[in-house]
């Protein structure tokens, strides 16, 4: 009976802290289609009913379809390579109840926490759970940051992009460190072992965790590492096929994200060069993994306008920029919190 109260106040604690980050979004968004507003569109925004054509909302439905389909399906075949098997409807529930999290928490970081704690709820071990959802992460990272430099050396329209020119070194060292990272996480994971543990001494040391609290993370987190990297030797000596149709679904995914755009902008009858738009968008994305914002908001504004003012006329560049942003994000992350309204109302049911 006593743990009750405590898992009341953690909840209340939880949608506290979810609810600040969630006005902090909103905010930044604004701050971020402001500047696009005030700095690149020249004050001036039109909306356009061509956006909303019959034939522009079927394209446009059809990729999203295409975009989440691949979402859901990248992860259950990376769990199929380890070993799991969710029903289809799990796997979708948990697409939209990460891209919540993900964009309401800093630096994306509440996205991979939600989904493991969901896999976990679903029968999933800790270890393969974090495995799952940190396999899935580190091949998109690898298409990413593998195509940031490549769009960055050969692009034309990004040659006088003032952030470009700017942060070059820093984005060049940025991509080595975030993937010397992963590959450490992914084949040295005992590594990071000794390192988790000083941190946990210190936090005891600081009287910021208990005796029984100390003890008991250190096992856990020893544990879990270990389940963690002998999870990924599974994954890479797995069922072959599985594999590969995590890795052909992740690119899927990446492929009908970077799209986007282009469909929107050749809705407006723009002359559309898909490479430039799909580049454009890369390094937007690799941009948005470094934001210290929620979802990256008023980042990926910012510099989605910067990127593409040159591209479209200053009344359709806040529109093109919004309808990004709705489709990809702002649609998911509803669905996302619906969904889990829905799963909590769930678990008091099951658990009263």
């Amino acid at each position: 009976m006593t743990n009750i109260p405590d898992q009341d106040y953690q909840q209340r604690a939880s949608w506290r802290r979810l609810t600040v980050f969630s006005l902090l979004f909103i905010a930044m968004t604004a701050a971020g289609l402001y500047a696009v507003y005030d700095q690149f569109a020249g004050r001036s925004v039109t909306f356009d009913p061509r956006l909303v054509s019959p034939q522009a909302l079927a394209s446009i439905v059809a990729l999203l379809m295409v975009y989440f389909g691949a979402d859901g399906l990248r992860l259950h075949y990376t769990l199929r390579a380890l070993g799991h098997r969710l029903p289809f409807p799990v796997i979708f529930r948990l697409v939209f109840i990460n891209l919540f999290f993900s964009n309401v928490t800093p630096m994306a970081t509440g996205g991979g926490f939600a989904q493991i704690w969901y896999l976990q709820h679903h029968g999933v071990p800790v270890g393969r759970a974090t495995a799952a959802t940190t396999i899935r992460t580190v091949i998109a990272v690898i298409f990413i940051f593998s195509l940031t430099p490549v769009f960055l050396l050969t692009l034309d329209t990004l040659d006088n992009q003032p952030l470009v020119g700017e942060l070059g070194p820093i984005l060049a060292l940025l991509i080595l460190v975030y993937l010397g990272f992963f590959m450490v996480v992914l084949f040295r994971t005992r590594w990071l072992i000794g390192p988790l543990g000083r941190l946990l001494s210190l936090l005891h040391r600081f009287h910021l965790l208990g005796e029984r609290r100390h003890d008991r993370w250190q096992f856990k987190a020893k544990r879990e590492m270990l389940r963690f990297s002998s999870s990924f030797g599974h994954y890479i000596n797995g069922p072959k096929q599985y594999v590969a149709l995590s890795v052909v679904f992740t690119f899927v995914f990446l492929l009908s994200l970077f799209s986007f755009p282009a469909l929107l902008i050749s809705s407006l009858d723009y002359d559309v060069d898909y490479v430039v738009s799909t580049g454009l968008l890369v390094v937007t994305t690799f941009v948005m993994y470094f934001s210290p914002t929620p979802g990256a908001s008023g980042i990926s504004e910012g510099v989605f306008g910067s990127f593409f003012r040159d591209i479209l006329t200053a009344n359709h560049l806040l529109l093109v920029t919004v309808s990004w942003r709705f489709i990809t994000i702002y649609i998911g992350m509803l669905a996302g919190l619906v969904i889990l309204q829905r799963e909590l109302m769930r678990n008091r049911k099951e658990f009263p």
